[in-house]
């Protein structure tokens, strides 16, 4: 008898197991699909980037990209343009941190300087896209708070659905609403909402393929700006994993001798 009531009593008292709160389960999901990408240690790809004025007229633009996982901080990563002329030799290196603000430098051949880019600054749009400099570091799961919102199809896919704001300073972005699949943690879309916490820009990931037998890149990635009707497509290929980069391949004194 003593047994049973020592049962109930630990399920009443002891043994109670508090519901997870939206939040909690929010961070939870993030958490998650940050461990699930670690591991990658480095990649090299090619992308085009094609953008798009409310006409429809567009501008296309070759870019190759590298970056290095870094333990304990956010990701290295760089951006070289080669074509087309204007452009070419433009190069972006990025380090991404959690709340304290990325690291950032635009190296332009025809003032032949690097300039940093100001944190105040970090909400501009990145060489006339609709991607902003913050779009383009690494998402750290510290620089958000995060909130669970549903559960819902995405295409193919079962999806999280939820809710971060940023915690860092300076962002264009009271909160983004993100779609993120329950089996492989991939990002199908985000929902940017501007400081006057109106739509401004939706993101769609689309034409996931998996490296090294874990790792998912899409190929395609489209960002919308509901304001203005501008887009910027980014297509991706030649994705190459474990190339051997290094820190010191990501120097700020390299971006003007980069071919």
């Amino acid at each position: 008898m003593k047994y049973w009531i020592a049962i109930i009593v630990a399920l009443l008292f002891g043994g109670v197991v508090q519901a997870e709160t939206a939040e909690e389960k929010g961070l939870r999901i993030a958490q998650e699909a940050d461990a699930y990408d670690k591991g990658f240690g480095d990649f090299t790809a090619d992308m085009t980037m094609t953008l798009r004025n409310r006409k429809g007229q567009e501008s296309v633009r070759h870019i190759r990209i590298r970056t290095l996982e870094v333990d304990g901080d956010g990701d290295k990563s760089m951006s070289i343009f080669d074509e087309p002329a204007d452009v070419k030799g433009t190069a972006m290196l990025t380090f991404s941190h959690g709340l304290k603000p990325d690291d950032q430098w635009l190296y332009l051949p025809a003032l032949k300087r690097v300039k940093r880019i100001s944190s105040r600054n970090k909400s501009g749009p990145f060489m006339g896209s609709e991607f902003a400099f913050e779009d383009l570091g690494s998402q750290e799961v510290e620089k958000y708070a995060y909130r669970f919102l549903r559960e819902e199809p995405c295409g193919q896919w079962q999806c999280h659905v939820i809710e971060r704001r940023p915690q860092y300073k300076y962002s264009g972005y009271t909160r983004q609403v993100v779609w993120l699949d329950k089996d492989k943690y991939r990002i199908v879309k985000v929902e940017y909402y501007d400081r006057k916490n109106k739509p401004l820009k939706t993101l769609t990931m689309s034409d996931y393929k998996e490296y090294l037998g874990h790792y998912w890149r899409p190929s395609k990635m489209e960002m919308k700006n509901l304001q203005n009707g501008k887009s910027t497509v980014l297509e991706w290929k030649n994705y190459k994993f474990r190339t051997g980069l290094r820190a010191k391949d990501f120097n700020k004194n390299k971006l003007k001798n980069l071919h």
